[in-house]
């Protein structure tokens, strides 16, 4: 009985262990959606929790952690940076500012808010994403990219970070 007993737990605690692994794939997203009455594009950043937060400490060689409410000012002012520098947008050959909105944890994942400045609906749009290429060589982010209800999509993988679309 004690013998069972002890390769019970054994196999639970190997299992449990096992079963904490980091997620295999660094994959994010980013969703540029044109919004024709407030003429600016919306933009959205989804990426695990874990992996952003860990960019964050290595390039500003800070600890902040999302799921502690202490952080939120300190996470919000370099999530700000942080898009500042891995984040660009051209629509029809013109740069287009980029306004930091904010975010929110949702499970195990973290999105992020954006808005461009205002502008009119573009033909040519071209993006550069490089969210998370500071941490991993094998970072992948889908790009889609809506005007007037089209979406292109594309896959964004380490070191290619720009994107062109044609509307």
């Amino acid at each position: 009985m004690k013998k069972s007993f002890f390769l019970i737990y054994l196999l639970s605690i190997i299992i449990c262990n096992l079963s904490y692994t980091l997620h295999p794939y660094h994959v994010g997203s980013m969703e540029f959606n044109y919004n024709s009455k407030s003429k600016t594009f919306e933009i959205t950043g989804r990426f695990f929790i874990d992996d952003l937060e860990n960019a964050l400490n290595k390039k500003y060689g800070k600890s902040v952690h999302f799921l502690d409410s202490k952080f939120k000012s300190e996470i919000n002012k370099e999530l700000e940076q942080y898009a500042k520098e891995y984040l660009r947008l051209k629509a029809d050959n013109q740069f287009v500012k980029i306004n930091y909105v904010g975010y929110e944890e949702d499970h195990e994942s973290v999105n992020i808010y954006l808005e461009s400045e205002s502008l009119p609906v573009p033909k040519k749009v071209e993006t550069a994403v490089s969210f998370l290429y500071n941490l991993f060589d094998d970072q992948m982010n889908i790009i889609h990219i809506v005007v007037n209800g089209e979406r292109k999509s594309e896959k964004l993988t380490y070191p290619d970070r720009y994107l062109f679309q044609q509307f």
